[in-house]
């Protein structure tokens, strides 16, 4: 079976493993004041070019996404989002479960647009019964997106930008941030990327940890008593040692970039393969390790009997919309099967 169906199906990078052996006997303190975690901090510090960037572990994308939103925004407050935004799809409302108001806004290929967002927020200002309504004081988008694409660097600043002229901030969900990184094309880094969010997480779990989210505030912006209110939505790990060991193992000797390329470079093998035998097409180009294709409906059982990957529904009358992912475990020999699988339907 070839396994295209996801990028934590597989348990972690071997050097992550292998510290979890080395360092296992070992004595550390609890609840992240270890060193491991200390010395992971520090790198990602160094990483972004932010020595003042506050920078926290949680376990898990949901987690991350739920505690940080929630402890960002007021009661009344609450999120704009993209429609295909991972917090209005993916996440069972964890944010309204928070008491937060999601507002979706229709999205170009996964992103939110500069003027859509600004014609969203000038309206609301502009509304002279905004008082009876939930504010948009947080504006969440993901890098890369939930379709794979990439946002500018331009398109980062004018967001950060528009978000900042109205009020509001600009948390960025890095779950997958080693793909779009490591994306060819991509002109954001880390130091630009700090440098315009208000928040953002660098993804662990789906790029080659265990588990693990290191949540960063730049310039030492974290909302106030935010140690505790990780604690309060119960995802404060007494393990803390658990994830800042593996950011310690992801961001040394370039591990994290490695991870991202690997997967990345992969992964834009596959739609030409499909298209060369005929079995599907490209949705929306992508660069990074998801890709989304239409698949002839009449070559998914057969396509089934030797790949896993995921069917997100229909598409017309031929083609059903499924996605194939890429990750560190993904081997060359996995994309060569493949194409043996496509000749032979």
């Amino acid at each position: 079976m070839i396994f295209l169906d996801c990028d934590y199906n597989n348990g972690c990078h071997e050097d992550i493993l292998k510290r979890f052996t080395e360092t296992n006997d070992e004595y550390t303190g609890t609840y992240g004041f270890d060193r491991f975690s200390s010395r992971a901090k520090e790198k990602i510090r160094e990483a972004c070019a932010d020595p003042l960037a506050e920078v926290f572990f949680l376990a898990g994308g949901t987690q991350t996404n739920s505690t940080v939103i929630d402890c960002m925004l007021e009661r009344w407050q609450g999120v704009v989002a993209a429609e295909t935004g991972h917090i209005n799809v993916h996440e069972a409302g964890a944010v309204e479960y928070t008491g937060h108001k999601v507002f979706a806004l229709p999205s170009e290929d996964g992103k939110i647009s500069p003027d859509a967002l600004g014609a969203f927020l000038q309206g609301w200002h502009s509304d002279e019964t905004r008082d009876h309504m939930a504010e948009p004081a947080l504006v969440y988008i993901s890098f890369p997106t939930e379709l794979g694409t990439l946002y500018s660097a331009s398109e980062l600043d004018r967001l950060y930008c528009i978000c900042h002229s109205f009020g509001a901030r600009l948390f960025v969900d890095g779950a997958r941030l080693a793909y779009a990184l490591e994306a060819e094309g991509n002109d954001i880094d880390l130091p630009f990327l700090a440098s315009h969010c208000d928040a953002f997480y660098i993804g662990g779990t789906k790029c080659g940890a265990l588990c693990g989210e290191a949540v960063v505030f730049p310039g030492g912006r974290a909302p106030e008593h935010f140690f505790t209110r990780i604690k309060q939505h119960g995802a404060l790990l007494a393990k803390g040692r658990l994830v800042g060991l593996q950011f310690d193992t992801l961001f040394s000797d370039g591990l994290y970039s490695r991870i991202g390329r690997h997967a990345d470079g992969l992964a834009v093998l596959i739609p030409s393969l499909f298209e060369k035998y005929g079995i599907g097409r490209v949705l929306t180009p992508s660069r990074t390790n998801q890709q989304f294709l239409l698949v002839r409906k009449d070559a998914l059982e057969a396509l089934k009997e030797e790949v896993a990957f995921e069917k997100w529904g229909p598409y017309d009358d031929e083609y059903d919309l499924c996605r194939f992912v890429t990750s560190w475990a993904t081997k060359r020999q996995d994309i060569e099967s493949l194409e043996s699988v496509l000749r032979g339907i």
